[in-house]
């Protein structure tokens, strides 16, 4: 048996949300200090640190997929937007808010569309992102259900997960798009405030909208035990596998 090699969940927050904040919040400054390297420098430092963790993550896991793949690719790209935005004078453009704001809304978006579109393929992401054989005993559940000629019930109780999964995704979409907005128009004005901006939008963003992302999806989890053991008649510790 193989080693499954996971993030630590502080290590995540730490190079995906706090070092990224702190790049650009203190390195990416033009001042006399001597930490201060610039707003390219600093905007670049932030994009590039997580990157590299998540291709050194990819490597270790040996388990490349499309939304770690699509992770890396969001960080890129708020990187180079970042940096076609900067004017040689020192500002940014105008425009620079809504090309965030459409960025952020676009990774969520795929995230939900692609969710949704995979419940009719062989795998369905549900199987990955909810129901998941390292949380879930599948094969008994599979046996029950068909034991009690219940794959009606089955296939609609995975199907409206799907679409809950899949909603979920929709509803980042909205919040990340408007809260770019907010932090980003206000903070135009040179590359210095960009950054801040960028740098707000950051921290913000894991508080406004991953911590309510995580209890919906808790929320859909609850759902789904719950209607497996009606559909099923089994019971917490028979439907999941132990910790």
């Amino acid at each position: 048996m193989t080693n499954k090699q996971q993030d630590h969940p502080l290590a995540n927050i730490m190079w995906n949300v706090l070092i990224p904040i702190v790049a650009l919040s203190f390195l990416g400054k033009n001042g006399d200090k001597i930490w201060h390297i610039g707003p390219v420098a600093g905007m670049l430092v932030a994009v590039s640190l997580p990157v590299i963790y998540g291709v050194h993550h990819l490597i270790k896991t040996r388990k490349p997929n499309f939304f770690s793949i699509l992770g890396i690719v969001s960080i890129l790209l708020t990187g180079g937007i970042a940096i076609m935005a900067y004017k040689d004078n020192g500002t940014v453009d105008t425009a620079a808010p809504l090309w965030f704001a459409l960025k952020e809304a676009a990774i969520p978006f795929v995230f939900g569309v692609t969710i949704f579109v995979s419940h009719w393929t062989k795998t369905p992401l549900i199987r990955v992102f909810l129901y998941n054989p390292d949380f879930f005993d599948i094969p008994s559940i599979e046996k029950r259900i068909k034991e009690k000629s219940a794959e009606t019930d089955y296939k609609k109780l995975i199907f409206s997960g799907t679409l809950l999964l899949a909603g979920s995704f929709f509803i980042s979409m909205v919040m990340n798009y408007f809260l770019a907005l907010h932090f980003l128009t206000e903070n135009t004005g040179s590359q210095e405030d960009f950054n801040d901006g960028v740098a707000k939008l950051t921290g913000w963003g894991f508080a406004v909208i991953g911590l309510p992302m995580l209890i919906i999806l808790m929320v859909i989890m609850w759902r789904f035990v719950s209607s497996l053991k009606k559909i099923t008649g089994m019971q917490n510790d028979q439907i999941l596998l132990a910790r």
